[in-house]
């Protein structure tokens, strides 16, 4: 059984479309006859490609930029909804707008709103999945407050896959008065400055854990990762003594990757930190310890010491 329709929230960031939703209308085109996407912005800028992915209609504020984006879209979302044009499921990617927004209509309609998703499936309703325990059991949860169900997904729980659709249509997604909350502005933004690709879109990451024994040891990492024309990543351990910013942090806290080689130096592998990269495609551990958990998930294991394994193999890296 497939839903009528399924709302999707588009992020945007630098004017293209965030990864996250691009995985969620892979799902939502699977799940729902028709799929529509809705944004805080300009959806002409986005109509392309969403439509390529298998959105047939882009709902667009126009511009706040400036503005707080759950204050506005959850109150415009919760008014076209009110005024009939309810779909059957409305995701969310689990990050900071998707958040701000979807607890704000949650509020507004009065329905529970359900987060940290990695799967969604129909069929005697909308029964979402969600990983406990450090992802080693999974809770399914079923919606049955009626529509429309809200669910956040974590990144990296689909694969995103073209459907090879044309432009979608723009329509407006009207404001509406938000009282003081809405008056709020944005006087600034912070964006940390970064070189080579993002940790969560790399093909190559290399993480350090707490065996690399201290912070300026980290810079072995950095190398490689370079090296390897990869990102750098980290686990909690070492995000928490201060070496590196949170921004690196692989793990169920932290950024969830899939690429297609892992790396973890010094990584003992906490179930906290697995449930960030045990999708990848290729893992390799390098630790001291034989014991490791980490090469329990790891397709090749190097046992030894990363400040003697890492430098060989930078060496021959530089060497080729």
């Amino acid at each position: 059984m497939a839903l009528s329709k399924v709302w999707v929230h588009a992020e945007v960031a630098d004017g293209a479309v965030a990864p996250i939703t691009l995985e969620m209308l892979a799902k939502a085109r699977q799940i729902a006859d028709t799929v529509e996407v809705f944004t805080g912005g300009d959806g002409a800028e986005i109509a392309a490609t969403v439509g390529a992915h298998g959105a047939t209609k882009v709902l667009a504020t126009g511009d706040i930029s400036g503005k707080l984006q759950g204050v506005h879209v959850g109150a415009a979302l919760a008014a076209a909804i009110e005024g009939g044009d309810a779909p059957d499921l409305i995701m969310f990617g689990t990050t900071y707008d998707g958040r701000d927004i979807a607890a704000r209509l949650s509020v507004k309609l009065d329905k529970p709103v359900l987060t940290n998703n990695v799967d969604v499936e129909v069929g005697d309703g909308i029964v979402v999945s969600t990983q406990i325990f450090g992802g080693t059991q999974i809770v399914k949860t079923k919606f049955a407050a009626g529509a429309p169900a809200i669910a956040l997904f974590r990144p990296k729980s689909f694969v995103a896959e073209e459907s090879g659709g044309g432009a979608a249509e723009v329509a407006a997604l009207a404001l509406t008065d938000t009282g003081a909350a809405g008056a709020a502005t944005m006087l600034n933004r912070h964006v940390e400055e970064t070189t080579g690709p993002k940790l969560d879109e790399a093909a190559v990451v290399v993480s350090g854990g707490r065996g690399l024994g201290e912070a300026a040891k980290f810079e072995m990492i950095e190398q490689l990762a370079k090296l390897l024309k990869g990102a750098p990543g980290a686990s909690r351990a070492i995000v928490d003594a201060g070496w590196v910013p949170y921004s690196y942090q692989v793990g169920q806290t932290g950024k969830v990757v899939k690429p297609t080689v892992y790396i973890a130096a010094g990584i003992s592998g906490a179930t906290q930190h697995m449930v960030g990269m045990k999708g990848s495609k290729n893992i390799i551990a390098i630790n001291k310890d034989p014991e490791a958990p980490i090469f329990g998930v790891a397709d090749l294991g190097i046992v030894g010491d990363v400040h003697k394994v890492l430098p060989k193999l930078l060496e021959a890296l530089q060497a080729r």
